[in-house]
């Protein structure tokens, strides 16, 4: 038996229709999954094709889109009624949406910093209570997954709120699973920089990347399916970093430059 199959499931995942959300949302399809994506706003045609390296077992079905602002807790609570309503059942939550734009925290407006907080952190709990209601009365049970981010574990100038929804995440996560266990298992992930083809240099992410790059949005994905899979049947309260084994010191920036010189 494949632990990786997810035929008959249900998947949902939050801010699914591009990045990392689009990522995660084809591999759940590919493996066979039904796979409900929603988003603020309606994309003007079909946001996500089947994948072309989709398995057979994927059948050419593309996940469902569903317009809902998770901000929201009524709406946050139609999305996971509509997944209930669709597949009969709830079986992964990925709580994906999520983002910030850069401000100085000196200067951004305090209504700026609740709409970030509310977006990163109170948005993923009322999607998750609503979640739980769900898989806590399945034989089953489920498992509700946290995007996280580096961001959220060291300084993150520049998007100081956002970090620090991200940390309160993390915790949301570990806090959840000792509430929910054990019909419903809790995660995080603590994500690094993903290559989106744009953003920073990717020469100078590879310089303070040990791994030498940016994840891939497909990278992200596939630690989703490890997380939310039977391998993982044990695995609760936990944060798996997906960042290329961190970033690299300030202080050894002169090592660190010899040594990519020497690569070069």
């Amino acid at each position: 038996m494949d632990p990786l199959d997810f035929t008959g499931r249900a998947v949902v995942v939050t801010g699914g229709t591009r990045g990392i959300g689009a990522a995660v949302a084809r591999a759940f399809q590919a493996a066979g999954a039904h796979v409900l994506v929603c988003a603020r706003t309606a994309p003007s045609s079909d946001p996500l094709p089947p994948s072309p390296s989709a398995t057979p077992r994927a059948g050419g079905v593309a996940p469902a889109f569903f317009q809902a602002d998770v901000r929201d807790p009524v709406q946050a609570a139609a999305l996971i009624a509509e997944a209930v309503r669709r597949f009969g059942r709830l079986d992964v939550l990925i709580n994906n949406a999520g983002g910030a734009p850069t401000a100085s925290a000196d200067t951004a407006s305090p209504r700026l910093h609740a709409k970030v907080i509310e977006l990163n952190l109170i948005a993923p709990l009322h999607v998750s209570q609503a979640a739980n209601a769900v898989m806590r009365e399945q034989a089953t049970g489920g498992v509700i997954l946290m995007i996280g981010s580096v961001s959220g574990t060291r300084p993150s100038p520049g998007t100081a709120a956002y970090g620090a929804a991200k940390a309160g995440l993390h915790h949301l996560a570990t806090s959840l699973a000792a509430e929910w266990a054990p019909k419903v298992r809790v995660n995080s992930l603590v994500v690094g920089p993903v290559d989106s083809g744009a953003g920073p240099d990717r020469e100078a992410v590879a310089r303070t990347v040990p791994m030498g790059r940016a994840a891939s949005a497909g990278e992200v994905a596939g630690a989703c399916l490890l997380l939310a899979s039977p391998l993982a049947g044990y695995v609760t309260g936990a944060s798996l970093a997906v960042h290329g084994g961190g970033e690299w010191p300030a202080y050894l920036a002169d090592l660190r430059d010899t040594a990519y010189r020497a690569e070069k």
